[in-house]
């Protein structure tokens, strides 16, 4: 954390365009905590509500709907999405030259600041639009020939399968899928299962970090190491674990990663990341063209074509934001209120949880059923009723309502929740 707010704002460099916000009563308490927190440990943090309540008068998010599908894509704090105005504002009054003069200039201490956080080299890192841009370079981009074989799961994100799908469909390669019923805690039950389904034949497998569909954390690392000890490329798709659970890259021992930032960073909507490790970008060719597409540099999956600088540059204020709270700090946070209300919730009758409650398991993302409702029933009695809003899971065999809080809900807001599933479970 920074050792004061003036630190804070100034790595934010958005001073000037909060102030506004931080002269009011609400802009002035939420200095005043931060100020605080830094005399303070995660343990005395964790459950204080008054912090997290300044927290999140940092956010402009809905009094009247209460928000419990950060699955989906987190809102933005007020200085990322000042941030993101000013600057398009700014690439407005002369585009070509304020795009590709002034912003484009920004894009190498993005990278730095970014690695930093990822804990990995700049060189290994590329700034696009999403997991799916990012991961789908990996998949189109590798050089598979026909009976080379794919190791994936039945849970991964659909545009992931999709893509693999059409590998197979033109190239001829050979997806091997197991299938787990999550909730699993045991890390050596779920790497068996993939190790089990390697051959001599297999050159990649996709690790899901965290399964969206109801928040499973994955042994990313162990299920690395089998494959690499066999000769087999390593895929991480980490939509939903970058800047929710704390970790750097490196820990994984992947080849290739890759996030969306306006998932957990709560980045500008359409801004993502790919990793590559350095001694594999050569081979993998790029998404788009590129002028040298066997180049080592990492910059050669950027060749995008025009792009907003406006989103792009404002990761950077997303990037502090997120360190002011901390990533360990933000994850035992995020897994503590994920056990608010599910704790609760599994105690009432005809209610069931499908999500691990220990935090090697699960962290953020948690999903719930109720005895004889359908998971839209559930969903729309929860918005109807509540004005509580989640989102209904069909998926191979997941089932139920995904509940993601973020660090602007509050224990007020999941005791309603509670509430609202004790009522329909009695109903």
């Amino acid at each position: 954390m920074y050792t004061n707010r003036r630190q804070f704002l100034q790595r934010l460099g958005v001073y000037a365009a909060a102030a506004p916000f931080l002269e009011t009563p609400q802009g002035k308490a939420f200095l005043k905590a931060m100020d605080n927190a830094q005399l303070r440990t995660v343990d005395d943090l964790l459950t204080d509500e008054r912090y997290w309540y300044q927290i999140k008068q940092a956010y402009t998010v809905s009094p009247n709907v209460m928000n419990l599908n950060n699955g989906g894509v987190c809102p933005q704090p007020r200085v990322v999405q000042e941030a993101v105005e000013r600057y398009n504002r700014l690439s407005n009054e002369a585009p070509s030259y304020y795009m590709w003069q002034i912003l484009d200039q920004g894009r190498e201490p993005l990278r730095a600041q970014l690695a930093e956080l990822a804990g990995c080299s700049p060189d290994e890192l590329a700034i696009n639009r999403n997991a799916s841009e990012a991961l789908e370079t990996v998949i189109f981009g590798l050089r598979l020939q026909p009976g080379d074989e794919v190791v994936l799961t039945k849970q991964d994100y659909p545009n992931m399968i999709q893509a693999w799908k059409q590998r197979e469909k033109r190239d001829g390669i050979i997806l091997k899928w197991i299938s787990f019923d999550f909730p699993v805690e045991d890390a050596a039950v779920i790497t068996r299962k993939f190790t089990e389904a390697f051959t001599p034949r297999t050159k990649v497998v996709q690790i899901t970090h965290v399964i969206n569909w109801m928040g499973q954390i994955l042994p990313a690392r162990d299920i690395a190491r089998e494959a690499r000890k066999r000769g087999i490329e390593v895929l991480v798709d980490a939509a939903h674990s970058f800047a929710h659970l704390n970790y750097k890259i490196p820990d994984l021992e992947c080849d290739y990663w890759g996030t969306s930032l306006h998932k957990w960073l709560c980045a500008p909507f359409g801004s993502g990341l790919l990793y590559v490790r350095k001694d594999k970008i050569r081979n993998l060719y790029p998404l788009f063209g590129a002028p040298d597409p066997e180049s080592e540099d990492i910059r050669k999956f950027e060749s995008l074509g025009t792009r907003s600088f406006a989103i792009e540059q404002a990761i950077g204020q997303a990037i502090h934001f997120h360190r002011m709270i901390g990533s360990e700090l933000k994850f035992r946070r995020l897994h503590y209120l994920k056990n608010y209300w599910a704790e609760r919730a599994r105690k009432l009758p005809g209610v069931q949880v499908k999500t691990s409650l220990k935090p090697e398991f699960g962290g953020a993302i948690g999903l719930v059923s109720i005895e004889g409702k359908k998971p839209a029933e559930v969903q729309n009695y929860l918005f109807q009723h509540f004005k509580i809003h989640t989102v209904a899971i069909e998926w191979e065999n997941i089932s139920g309502v995904r509940i993601t809080p973020n660090v602007y809900t509050t224990t007020d807001d999941l005791d309603i929740l509670v509430r609202a599933l004790e009522q329909l479970s009695r109903a």
